[in-house]
């Protein structure tokens, strides 16, 4: 069986949508019938820059692990600016189907945030008469309705119609939590056309150490971390804002990554004077097993909205793997997993007062040592390599149908 995949983002970028395909199909190609070809754009997330060593250029051919990767010519901008990013999106949709069209295939697969690869899957499924997947990791246009990047209800009306196309014309739906799975069907979509593979974590790269920190800033203190990308959705200028009303002893937090809003959120801890927090910039994924040795909370933020009430971030399983106890600030599906295997505490998004509060409970030693049981619990049943091969069966059976 050919696949064609069709992502905006896969390695060396390093946010979750491009891990996520990359460790899946590490698993598959161990199937000696899985043949492979991603057809992609060229490394540029988050900074809007391609990365060294890459050039963009309007095609070119590489092999990463053994995997074919096509990589097209995108209009790239940061990630930042709803015109610009949108021009960027329609122009991979243009390009990956050029390529696509000279690829042979037995089934496509396209996966969101962005659904204008979905655009791409669909035209390329009608050219060559093959089926096509959508994985849904985002109820896009929704999440950017719920930040106000588009106010205009009259285009959100037009982008939810093209999002009820497409689900209606792929031949399966794979969402990452029940949450969508079941916001999709409610309008109108078939129940049994939608399977849900979670987002999970690598247990051969992300796993529990006993090893001593390294960093003499934080060696006696209680360090909460956030790891990852700080952007609209991800609410972290409210957690700067509240260090400085926080103020429990010894606790001291660690932010490392990168975004539209980092920049913000460096120059409001200036403005504050926080001591008790380091921020830094994002690091090579490969090191950020370091960083958790270096943490004994791991923070995982978002905005408040009802949107979010459906997401699950996946920062909470390689939290889980590391076995460092989870302060989650997002509710709806994420909290229900979290409680259900007691891996951290919840506190309710952009709530000082609760967030206080999560940090007390948390810092309880039978708080504390319980939670990282339950994180060893969750981190196992969200393996990548089960989830892998649940993926796997669907598109198998997928293209015998």
């Amino acid at each position: 069986m050919k696949i064609i995949f069709i992502t905006d983002n896969f390695p060396p970028e390093s946010n979750a949508p491009a891990i996520r395909t990359y460790e899946h199909i590490n698993y598959w190609i161990k199937d000696k019938n899985i043949e492979i070809t991603i057809i992609t754009c060229f490394p540029n997330f988050p900074y809007g820059k391609v990365f060294p060593n890459y050039k963009n250029k309007l095609f070119e051919v590489d092999y990463v692990n053994g995997i074919k990767v096509i990589r097209v010519w995108s209009f790239i901008s940061k990630n930042e600016g709803l015109f610009k990013r949108t021009i960027d999106f329609i122009s991979f949709s243009i390009t990956s189907i050029v390529a696509g069209i000279f690829e042979k295939g037995d089934i496509i697969i396209a996966t969101s945030p962005q659904f204008f690869t979905s655009f791409s899957a669909y035209f390329l499924s009608k050219i060559k008469n093959i089926p096509w997947i959508f994985e849904v990791r985002d109820l896009w246009p929704e999440s950017i309705g719920a930040l106000n990047a588009i106010s205009n209800k009259n285009i959100l009306k037009v982008l939810e119609k093209c999002e009820i196309f497409l689900y209606q014309n792929c031949k399966r739906i794979i969402t990452v939590t029940n949450s969508f799975k079941k916001d999709i069907y409610l309008r109108g979509i078939n129940k049994e056309k939608i399977s849900v593979v979670e987002n999970g974590v690598n247990l051969n790269k992300f796993t529990f150490t006993n090893k001593k920190r390294t960093s003499q800033i934080i060696k006696d203190k209680f360090v909460i971390g956030y790891f990852g990308t700080i952007g609209m959705a991800h609410g972290i200028e409210f957690i700067v804002k509240s260090i400085p009303l926080i103020n429990i002893e010894k606790v001291h937090f660690l932010i490392i990554g990168n975004g539209s809003k980092f920049s913000e959120i460096k120059k409001l801890s200036e403005k504050l004077s926080i001591k008790n927090l380091t921020i830094l910039n994002a690091i090579p994924r490969e090191k950020l097993i370091e960083y958790y040795q270096e943490i004994d909370v791991s923070l995982v933020n978002l905005k408040k909205t009802v949107a979010f009430k459906k997401v699950i971030p996946s920062k909470i399983f390689e939290a889980a793997a590391c076995q460092k106890p989870i302060l989650l600030g997002v509710e709806g599906e994420s909290k229900k997993i979290l409680e259900s295997y007691r891996a951290g505490i919840c506190f309710e998004p952009e709530n000082l007062s609760s967030l206080k509060k999560a940090i007390k409970e948390i810092m309880k030693p039978e708080n504390y040592n319980s939670a990282k049981n339950g994180c060893y619990l969750l981190a196992k049943k969200y393996s990548r390599e089960r989830l892998a091969k649940k993926m796997l069966t669907i598109i198998k059976k997928t293209n015998l149908k």
